[in-house]
């Protein structure tokens, strides 16, 4: 077996498995990035690659989450214009806040989270939604949630997705699935963004890239089927595994 057909069995799989978290819950960067450096991938090569390919697998998630109805355009474009300004000023902050004191705050926020999906049983269900906000106040919550998860990207990075998505429910009473696709819009444009920062200094293993991208548009598209299909139920259960492998990968590398 050659190089390349070694590469493509190593990280393939585990591409299409994180397309299909990422598009229903957010997090697949925790599943994604790994999959990459375990590999063997130089550090900026993994980066670069895992945007670029991450970046056109929520570009299908976002599609099929806006042709079933579960984007409200105006707020997710709200919130990806926040996120470019707060990740920047997250990434400039990470510059001045050890690593070690991030991950420590993450290991307690994390627990807090999965506490606060168990006992609200009915966080971001379809059923219990009431009075969503709406009109201006909406597009400025949106824009807070842009700025202040998009500080947290810039910052630490993995996760975003799934804050993102429990910030539109906590804040403007939105069902679990109608904030998946928001977030996933949001995204969007953060991952183009950085996508294209990587292609240009040229950190990005093309020939990898390709048959990878493969499997995070087809594991983006079936998670987002499945979690159209399954509602807040399905999103909420993958919320769940989510924030686990994010505790345990930050407790990893604080150890």
């Amino acid at each position: 077996m050659n190089e390349f057909a070694r590469l493509c069995l190593m990280v393939c799989p585990l591409i299409f498995l994180a397309g299909f978290v990422d598009s229903v819950a957010g997090g697949g960067g925790i599943i994604s990035l790994p999959a990459y450096l375990m590999a063997g991938l130089p550090a900026h090569l993994a980066a670069g690659t895992n945007k670029v390919v991450n970046g056109c697998g929520t570009l299908v998630a976002t599609l099929k989450y806006f042709r079933s109805g579960k984007v409200i355009v105006p707020l997710a474009g709200a919130a990806a214009g926040g996120a470019l300004i707060g990740s920047s000023a997250g990434a400039q902050m990470a510059a001045m806040i050890p690593d070690d004191v991030l991950q420590k705050v993450m290991l307690a926020v994390l627990p807090a989270a999965a506490l606060f999906l168990f006992f609200r049983k009915d966080f971001g269900a379809e059923e219990s939604v009431e009075n969503p906000v709406r009109g201006k106040r909406a597009v400025v919550i949106s824009v807070l949630i842009g700025v202040v998860i998009g500080c947290y990207d810039g910052m630490i990075g993995p996760g975003t997705g799934t804050f993102m998505i429990m910030a539109f429910t906590a804040f403007l009473s939105m069902d679990l699935l109608t904030a998946s696709g928001c977030a996933k819009a949001g995204n969007l444009a953060s991952n183009a963004a950085a996508a294209v920062v990587w292609i240009l200094h040229g950190s990005v293993l093309w020939k990898l890239a390709l048959p990878a991208l493969i499997c995070s548009i087809l594991g983006n598209y079936l998670g987002a089927r499945f979690a159209i299909r399954g509602g807040s139920r399905r999103i909420r259960a993958m919320m769940f595994v989510v924030l686990g492998l994010l505790f345990l990968k930050m407790l990893h590398d604080l150890m």
